[in-house]
């Protein structure tokens, strides 16, 4: 299995996303011994469910990939990449869907306006470009399924799409995962 430069990772719910980004982790830290890898962990405790959802990932991440060092970012991503990222450090993102959601929808109050989302959307994708390691990016492709219903939520479903499409433009490699198989939909690797 080899590293891009910059993969996109995207596909529903348990399709298999997040476990190829740790294969990719691993792959990269094999590869060489001065290799580091950073999980960038973008979901948030709001509850007791998603509580025991980042413990049990965490837990099952240790024994998967050891070696994969966590850090927790849920809104400065952009800045967290530029900051993190070197030439031999691999980050992966886990992930977009809920680094915009904590955007568009934050637990604690109002979100972000749609301009100031697309000045973000640029700032990561441009963060994306200039980082000098490689950057693994997972994503949910939501897009596929019925037109939901509410204003709210048709909006965070178009502003995904516009999320997911510009960090593929970004990115040296888009995969997406059905089955847990991954699909190329792009390699310019």
């Amino acid at each position: 299995m080899n590293v891009a430069r910059s993969e996109l990772i995207l596909g529903g719910q348990k399709s298999g996303k997040s476990r190829r980004a740790e294969l990719l982790a691993r792959a990269w830290l094999r590869a060489a011994p001065g290799h580091r890898a950073t999980l960038i962990a973008t979901g948030q405790p709001w509850d007791d469910e998603m509580r025991a959802r980042i413990e049990r990932h965490q837990s099952d991440r240790a024994e998967r990939v050891p070696g994969l060092a966590t850090l927790e970012e849920a809104l400065r991503l952009p800045e967290c990449l530029a900051a993190h990222s070197r030439p031999d450090h691999l980050l992966v993102v886990d992930c977009l869907t809920l680094w915009l959601t904590n955007l568009m929808m934050p637990a604690e109050g109002k979100g972000l306006p749609a301009d100031v989302l697309e000045r973000s959307i640029v700032k990561l994708t441009q963060s994306i470009v200039a980082a000098p390691g490689p950057v693994v990016l997972v994503g949910n492709e939501i897009g596929l399924g019925v037109i939901p219903l509410g204003r709210e939520v048709r909006a965070f479903v178009d502003m995904l799409g516009r999320l997911n499409q510009a960090v593929a433009a970004s990115c040296t490699r888009a995969t997406l995962m059905a089955a847990g198989l991954p699909l190329t939909l792009k390699d310019e690797a």
